[in-house]
């Protein structure tokens, strides 16, 4: 049993190995031209940004940390207040 393609899948079969097979130097480098890797001044600005967004994000949340306290336990040293008793109303 051999494999055998249909006429009609010849042509994009080739073309794609044709595709996949090229070399580095074929004049296409896959987007990494001279300029590949280099950051803009846009971008260096962006980044600036965002780290001074941070340090006021961790500012902030460093603020808010000071004011929980160290224990939510309630204390039982206080005594707890009565319930209110209902009023029954005057017997004549």
């Amino acid at each position: 049993m051999s494999l055998t393609l249909p006429a009609a899948a010849v042509l994009p079969v080739t073309a794609s190995a044709l595709f996949l097979a090229q070399q580095p130097d074929s004049g296409d480098n896959g987007g990494q031209g001279e300029d590949f890797g280099k950051s803009s001044p846009v971008g260096f600005l962006v980044l600036i940004l965002f780290l001074i967004a941070v340090a006021f994000l961790v500012r902030s949340m460093t603020k808010h940390l000071k004011r929980v306290p160290a224990s939510f336990d309630t204390e039982e040293t206080t005594e707890p207040e009565p319930a209110p008793a209902e009023e029954k109303p005057a017997e004549k």
